[in-house]
C-alpha cells in the first residue's frame, strides 16, 4: 500500500537552511542536494520501512534514511509518512534534536 508523504514545517526549514548554505558555494550543488532529498523521501511512499530505525528513539515508528551526510529523519503512521527533520551527521543528533523542537 502507497503511503502519502508529508513535510514538517520544520523539516522544510532545515531543508531551506541547507540549500541556502550549500548555495553560498554553489547554486548547482545546492539544487542537486534538495533533488537528491526529494528523491529519497518519495521513495518513501512505496518503501516506507526501508530505513533504520533511529537508534538513539529505538522506536520502530521512528526512522532516518543517509542522504549524503545528512539524516532525514521521518515517522511512519498507517497511511502517511512525515519528514520530520534533515539533521547532519557531524552533529550531536540529540542536541540537535531538542534544539529544533517546537516550544
Amino acid at each position: 500500500m502507497e503511503r502519502k508523504v508529508i513535510w514538517s514545517p520544520q523539516s522544510l526549514t532545515d531543508l531551506e537552511g541547507i540549500r541556502d548554505y550549500i548555495a553560498r558555494d554553489s547554486e548547482h550543488y545546492a539544487l542537486a542536494f534538495v533533488e537528491d532529498i526529494l528523491e529519497a523521501s518519495l521513495s518513501l511512499s512505496l518503501f516506507p520501512e526501508r530505513g533504520r530505525v533511529v537508534p538513539e528513539f529505538s522506536e520502530h515508528k521512528t526512522r532516518e534514511l543517509f542522504v549524503k551526510r545528512y539524516r532525514l529523519i521521518y515517522e511512519l503512521s498507517q497511511h502517511q509518512v512525515e519528514v520530520l527533520a534533515i539533521i547532519h551527521m557531524s552533529r550531536d543528533f540529540l542536541i540537535a534534536w531538542e534544539e529544533r523542537a517546537p516550544e
